[in-house]
């Protein structure tokens, strides 16, 4: 099969299409087609081997996927899926045109969702779920600032605080991805995090109050102290900025504010039952048309793309979730 193999650590404008040995189902799991996967910053960590998980090598990158059940997929006793369902989900080896996965760890896509909308699913609306509802218990009427809101987490953490009551204003650093807050996220206002004094402006949308939910996959917590409300929650959710900050303490005091982390792929080891209930909480919102899973206008049409499409995520030129199609697919954007 054709897939992206890493036998030496390499920034990812060196990675090439590869054939490889198709993976062999261990004992409960099963063969998946892979019809679309998602692209991540992690992925370009993880190809130079920079990454805090990284598997030995050789070893496929990608992580996330859409795809179906393959015809030539074992069935093991008590899995609910057939030959041919589409699903989604999270294993090692998604830019491939197959990968191996535990049925539990599989979720059906819903009809109303392309294969490419289902393969960035299952990172940024749960993470963001459970920053917004499991770790700030963000309320209606609150004011929630989303740092990064173009981004993939960020787009879904400003639906669903809009889901939630809650007025957003969203942050990003270009007049196009400010729109896409407005027009794919429903932010209220926006503002763009890249202006000195950019916390004036919070304070002004704000009357004054400050936010009470600052929603940060960047590493700006300091900046954002400025504009924060009196018994505000802070949810650190990553640093995609690369530096990790010192918060000066006395400024947690002042504004008798909380700051709280989320670390969602570990919640799937040490929370098991909360990890599996927000992923179906959200897949209701998203069959319901509650929430949208929203990709990137350009979708990257093949494996051989995925270097490209890697670096226009290093290069901060896509918005919301980047996807590579490994099966066209004529409904990819549902």
């Amino acid at each position: 099969m054709k897939a992206i193999q890493i036998t030496k650590h390499e920034h990812p404008s060196k990675l090439s299409v590869s054939e490889v040995a198709a993976p062999k189902p261990a004992d409960g799991q099963v063969l998946v087609d892979v019809h679309a996967a998602g692209l991540n910053f992690f992925d370009i960590l993880q190809s130079q081997g920079k990454y805090q998980n990284q598997p030995p090598m050789p070893f496929i990158l990608g992580a996330e996927f859409g795809g179906k059940i393959s015809e030539r997929s074992p069935i093991p006793k008590g899995c609910k899926y057939k030959h041919g369902d589409r699903v989604f989900g999270y294993a090692q080896g998604a830019f491939s045109e197959h990968v191996v996965s535990d049925p539990k760890s599989l979720l059906p896509i819903p009809k109303n969702v392309s294969y490419a909308q289902a393969a960035g699913i299952y990172l940024t609306f749960p993470t963001s779920y459970e920053a917004l509802v499991g770790r700030a218990k963000a309320q209606a009427g609150e004011w929630v600032l989303v740092l990064a809101g173009a981004g993939g987490v960020g787009l879904a953490a400003c639906q669903i605080a809009k889901m939630l009551g809650c007025k957003v204003i969203a942050a990003a650093g270009s007049d196009d991805k400010r729109k896409i807050c407005v027009d794919k996220g429903g932010a209220d206002y926006t503002i763009d995090y890249g202006k000195e004094g950019w916390q004036k402006e919070v304070m002004k949308i704000t009357g004054g109050h400050g936010v009470d939910v600052v929603y940060d996959p960047v590493g700006m917590l300091v900046p954002s102290l400025k504009c924060v409300a009196w018994n505000s929650r802070l949810v650190v959710v990553g640093f995609a900025a690369g530096t990790i900050e010192k918060v000066p303490a006395n400024l947690v005091l002042l504004k008798q504010c909380s700051i709280v982390g989320l670390f969602w792929g570990a919640t799937a080891i040490r929370d098991p039952p909360r990890y599996h209930e927000v992923l179906n909480l959200v897949l209701g919102h998203i069959e319901r048309g509650e929430l949208v899973p929203y990709t990137f206008d350009k979708l990257y049409d093949g494996l051989d793309k995925v270097p490209e499409g890697l670096g226009d995520i290093e290069n901060r030129k896509t918005w919301g979730k980047a996807i590579v199609q490994v099966v066209k697919d004529d409904k990819a954007k549902l």
